[in-house]
């Protein structure tokens, strides 16, 4: 069967093309389905050092923070993010910035972050835990090969260690 490999949001949104408006609103109902079950997982999950919580009554839209990791420079610091998933969702990233300030070789001055998982190593496998164990692993574990703030970089090569 070939439509086991499709993205179903492409399959809806092809449907809602020809007319159809029961494809866009069920695709939209699993992404609601999947999100939820994230919540629960990430909330009964234990982890220390994160959370996220949808942002209001929009499901698509969360709030998370990260602590930054022991032994750390940003150790004792707390980060809050911003995910915004999309309809394609788990099969197409969410947009995840910091809101918080954050001076790190992969975060720029707007929030963004250069995370591989967030780009082009994106997995419908990956959830907000995954995500967010990964960006608070990132902070301690720049990639200073592909920074989007040189200066961190620069600073962070010049560390002693």
């Amino acid at each position: 069967m070939a439509s086991q490999n499709m993205d179903p949001a492409a399959a809806s949104s092809t449907a809602a093309l020809k007319g159809t408006e029961a494809g866009g609103s069920a695709a939209k109902g699993s992404v609601t389905k999947r999100l939820q079950q994230e919540l629960m997982t990430l909330m009964m999950s234990g982890d220390k050092g994160i959370s996220a919580f949808p942002e209001s009554d929009n499901l698509f839209k969360w709030i998370g923070t990260i602590d930054g990791a022991q032994g750390t420079v940003y150790e004792g610091l707390r980060y809050k993010l911003s995910l915004e998933f999309p309809s394609g969702y788990p099969y197409k990233a969410p947009r995840v910035k910091f809101i918080t300030p954050c001076f790190h070789p992969n975060v720029d001055d707007q929030g963004f972050i250069c995370l591989d998982i967030l780009k082009d190593k994106w997995s419908a496998l990956y959830d907000v835990r995954s995500i967010l164990l990964s960006i608070q692993s990132l902070l301690g574990e720049p990639n200073i090969e592909s920074p989007l703030n040189t200066a961190a970089a620069e600073l962070w090569d010049n560390q002693e260690g």
